[in-house]
């Protein structure tokens, strides 16, 4: 959800509309006589009887502080059908499309991106021109009369045919803006990559070729992964050239990677332990962060949407698990005290972002981890100190919940508002007076924090959800008609794991949402950043050469601790280390899914 001022680049899976670029002085809504100009890029993703379209407005004049409203007139038979990141109508041929209650302003050179799905019949022509605020845009701050800027077909779309090399990237002291043109929302109007080594593994199991076109995230997550490796108990053995090279022959429009590999990561969790000890930092820039830098700024993979996840759970764990928290390891101390996870973050988002087509994404955990107001602005706090490591916070374009968990994406049956017999659930057991129920209302939540201590307006959230449906027959299908207010929270919540704070392969969990771009208002997409079936951590110890030892809180059996509330772990048993397939688990997954396959 970013309005970066650049241009828009179009994907296409059969036949497309090109970019448009038209004319003249716009109103302000602040100021009638106030110096005007916009410009709109407009492209499609089509297919025999419709599409999905994205809009990118531009304001080249002064401000606009009182909302905004662009307006076009169909040639043709074309019908809206659904809309996101603004509120369209049409009536007839006509149509207006206005800002989000959480993004009236246009800031002079800022953007505003939205889409939609419409169909038609016939020729699905673009429109002739657009108007912002009453007044036709010229793609500069001409009068009316200029002569409109020439339409760009998707063929000769302006993403860059180069990128810069790592090793001319901006140093963490530049304050200069991170390079390209970089759409608003990169998951909009593009096709995701399916990887192939998950796709054959989940068709490995029956009825896997349900979802196994779905588009995951590939996990780097060692030095080795970056070339590739031959053990089969990883993620595979395709390298990120191999990836990249997979996603231009699927046609691709977007793929998306984590970063995962920190000196000292994971301070808290025994399963995902890494390879690099604490102190070293350098081997995790040179010999980790800049060889995937040089990797994905190769031009040839130019035309890709590289989105890359930042370092899953490091930043949460130096707010919640260090000093005299309940939660506190030595572990996490020693990485807070020597600044690895801080400079580390900064140094892979300064790299990756001064790439042209690159779209960082920071971990920020999930509700259940930081949705109290003890830990909610002090998490928000650190990540803009890796931001600011970072040397400009619009290295980041957003943000991602709930990776590799299992909150609930909504809490259907009651919200954080609700009162049992003059009781707020928020005093339940469950609850535990978090100041969120699930992980749509937090990330939203999140999102707003983020802003106001100042991260660009325009930032978007993603969720995870490859194991938060919570779907089959445990499923509630009405909220509880108790009035005890932990009965009712117990009888009411579709999150059914015993503590919110268990993470690890956990029994009962089905697949979420199938991937989609800009489902809700902030958020960027849902995803499938942690690949259904991929275990998080062996129920038993299994010595490995990858650096991951045996968390308790994978093992069915262990009665937990004090970030779980000394509860059962809920994890089944039967897994191996973590990344490894787990076709028990993906069985599960799809038995449980939500929506059901």
């Amino acid at each position: 959800m970013r309005p970066i001022p650049t241009r828009a680049r179009a994907f296409t899976a059969a036949a497309a509309v090109g970019v448009v670029a038209a004319s003249g002085a716009v109103a302000v809504a602040t100021s009638a006589s106030a110096a005007a100009g916009c410009r709109v890029d407009y492209s499609v993703n089509q297919w025999s009887n419709g599409f999905t379209g994205n809009v990118t407005v531009a304001n080249l004049g002064d401000a606009i502080t009182g909302g905004w409203r662009l307006t076009w007139t169909w040639p043709g038979s074309q019908t809206i059908t659904q809309a996101w990141s603004a509120t369209v109508t049409q009536s007839g041929t006509a149509v207006t499309a206005v800002n989000p209650t959480w993004a009236a302003s246009l800031p002079t050179n800022g953007t505003a991106t939205f889409g939609f799905n419409a169909n038609y019949s016939g020729t699905n022509t673009a429109p002739a021109s657009f108007s912002l605020n009453g007044t036709v845009c010229t793609g500069s701050t001409g009068s009316p009369s200029s002569s409109p800027s020439t339409s760009t077909s998707p063929s000769t779309s302006t993403s860059p045919s180069t990128s810069p090399s790592p090793s001319t990237s901006p140093s963490p002291s530049t304050s200069n803006p991170p390079a390209g043109n970089k759409v608003d929302n990169p998951y909009a109007g593009a096709r995701g990559y399916v990887n192939p080594e998950w796709k054959a593994k989940a068709e490995s199991v029956t009825g896997g070729s349900r979802v196994s076109n779905n588009p995951t995230a590939v996990w780097i997550d060692r030095i080795a992964a970056i070339a590739g490796t031959s053990d089969s108990s990883s993620n595979g053995s395709m390298g990120v050239r191999a990836h990249l090279d997979a996603a231009l022959a699927q046609g691709a429009g977007y793929i998306q990677f984590v970063i995962y590999n920190l000196p000292g990561r994971d301070c808290a969790a025994l399963a995902s332990n890494g390879e690099l000890g604490p102190a070293e930092l350098p081997r995790y820039k040179t010999e980790y962060v800049d060889p995937i830098a040089a990797i994905q700024a190769d031009a040839k993979y130019a035309s890709l949407r590289i989105i890359n996840i930042v370092e899953i759970d490091s930043l949460p764990n130096l707010v919640t698990n260090v000093g005299s928290a309940a939660g506190a390891t030595a572990a996490c101390d020693t990485m807070k005290a020597n600044g690895g996870y801080v400079q580390g973050i900064g140094y892979a988002l300064q790299k990756l972002g001064a790439l042209a087509n690159t779209y960082n994404y920071v971990d920020a955990a999930h509700h259940g981890w930081i949705g109290w107001d003890s830990n909610f602005g002090p998490t928000a706090d650190i990540m803009l100190q890796a931001a600011q490591a970072s040397g400009n916070v619009k290295n980041v374009h957003g943000f991602i919940t709930n990776t590799a968990n299992y909150s609930a994406l909504r809490e259907t049956f009651f919200t954080i508002g609700t009162n049992v017999n003059g009781t707020s659930v928020r005093q339940s057991k469950w609850v535990d007076w978090n100041q969120y129920v699930d992980e749509l209302s937090f990330a939203q939540g999140f999102r707003t924090k983020l802003v106001s201590i100042g991260f660009d307006a325009g930032i978007g959230m993603l969720i995870d959800t490859s194991r938060n449906g919570w779907g089959g027959s445990a499923r509630p299908t009405a909220a509880s008609t108790s009035t005890n207010v932990d009965t009712f929270v117990n009888e009411s919540r579709i999150d059914r794991r015993i503590h919110a704070g268990n993470w690890c392969n956990q029994s009962g969990a089905g697949l979420g949402e199938r991937p989609t771009a800009a489902p809700a208002a902030g958020i960027d997409a849902y995803v499938w950043v942690k690949p259904p079936g991929e275990s998080d951590g062996s129920s038993t110890l299994i010595p490995n050469d990858e650096g991951k030892g045996f968390d308790r809180m994978c093992d069915p059996t262990y009665t937990g601790n004090a970030r779980n509330g000394n509860s059962m772990s809920g994890a089944l048993a039967g897994a191996p280390i973590s990344g490894a397939w787990f076709a028990a688990q993906f069985s599960q997954l799809m038995a449980n899914a939500y929506p059901a396959l």
